[in-house]
């Protein structure tokens, strides 16, 4: 990960239990290539020793708001001048209630009312108190003052009750503070996109799939969410988290992968094939588990609907975007999808580069001619492919 390679991030950890988590959090900040700068409240420092994350930051860690290191004994200012954001992570009740008002009474909440840069947090708390009224009324200030309020979550808290107010965990909020800093080149667009094989029923426990894991696909809803989209996902089935900012519909068969996106594809500026679909579908589906008999049985075949083309034929059809994964001849089938369907771009593959793996090697085929990606990671992939993306956009 090195999303956040260069980056300035002000970490705030406040007085709660889920302290704890904050310094995993630095931990992923720093491999992430962040320098990260820590300061606590006093209660913060009561639950996790500011010596704790000064290892794991790197930083001398900072509390007191009448530290004297710096020259000019402004550190409440100085701190955040340089930072691209701040998080507060645990936020709790109280600090989600000073910064609601602009209370600023120790260094954090100081900081806070000081910055030159944007503030986001992660709340944590009782599930009753952060139902309570006065929470609520204060996060919604927060947001209408523009703060980025990240969870909390639900589940069991350390109280022994259950219910929201957890705080998010630290690889959610990385992945939310990184999918923050990111440009919005995509902003106010909306994609439709599909992902994952299909699964064609032969009878209950059998049926007629295929090797795609999904991976391509939801690290391509990823980037697309993170360049600022409005992301729709119908998706086959997987064994994979939905990304953050992501509308997840799941479907099984073909046919109802087409019936999703054709009930969807209306309201949307950009449609994205990236499914394994199926192009056949048994004609007739047992109600019965098929015995095994002497003679092999004889499964007759039908055509599944062709989602991409039936979308790309539309009178006001969005900008189409199709995935060709060939075993062999890829220019040449690449090229025959692009004309044949009259898509705008082609994202084309070998199989055996990138098919159920986490690596992919590409080649984007447009009406310019063919744009080859460098093998990587798929996330890596996937952001080239939004940054070609967005250049055909802009170029129409």
């Amino acid at each position: 990960m090195t999303e956040l390679a260069g980056k300035t991030i002000v970490l705030g950890v406040c007085g709660g239990i889920a302290a704890y988590k904050a310094a995993e959090l630095t931990r992923l900040f720093v491999k992430a290539g962040a320098t990260v700068h820590v300061v606590m409240t006093q209660n913060g420092a009561r639950f996790v020793t500011p010596t704790t994350f000064q290892a794991l930051s790197g930083h001398p860690v900072w509390v007191d708001a009448w530290d004297d290191r710096r020259a000019n004994s402004m550190s409440h200012i100085d701190l955040t001048r340089s930072a691209d954001a701040l998080l507060i992570a645990p936020a709790t009740a109280n600090t989600l209630a000073k910064l609601a008002q602009g209370l600023a009474d120790d260094l954090l909440s100081t900081l806070a009312l000081a910055r030159d840069c944007p503030l986001l947090v992660a709340p944590a708390m009782n599930r009753q108190m952060w139902s309570n009224a006065a929470t609520q009324r204060n996060v919604a200030q927060l947001r209408a003052d523009g703060v980025e309020i990240i969870g909390p979550d639900a589940g069991e808290q350390a109280c022994g009750e259950v219910g929201d107010g957890r705080m998010s965990e630290p690889a959610a909020i990385f992945e939310a503070l990184a999918a923050f800093l990111q440009p919005k080149p995509l902003a106010g667009r909306r994609v439709l996109m599909t992902a994952g094989p299909t699964y064609e029923p032969l009878d209950p426990v059998r049926g007629i799939t295929n090797t795609s894991s999904g991976k391509m696909g939801y690290a391509l809803a990823r980037a697309l969410a993170r360049a600022g989209a409005e992301v729709a996902l119908v998706s086959g089935p997987v064994a994979l988290a939905t990304p953050l900012g992501v509308a997840r519909i799941d479907v099984q068969t073909a046919a109802q992968m087409h019936q999703a996106v054709m009930q969807r594809v209306g309201r949307v500026d950009i449609f994205i094939g990236v499914a394994a679909v199926a192009d056949y579908r048994p004609l007739e589906v047992s109600a019965d588990k098929i015995k095994k008999s002497g003679e092999a049985p004889v499964i007759r075949l039908e055509r599944n609907p062709d989602i991409l083309a039936d979308v790309a034929s539309l009178p006001a059809a969005p900008f189409c975007v199709g995935f060709a994964a060939e075993s062999r001849d890829l220019e040449h089938y690449a090229r025959g999808k692009l004309e044949s369907k009259r898509l705008g771009l082609v994202v084309g593959n070998l199989v055996q580069d990138g098919m159920g793996g986490d690596t992919n090697q590409v080649v984007l085929f447009d009406a310019a001619g063919a744009h080859p990606l460098p093998r990587a990671d798929k996330h890596a992939v996937a952001a080239g492919i939004v940054t070609h993306l967005v250049a055909l956009l802009a170029a129409r």
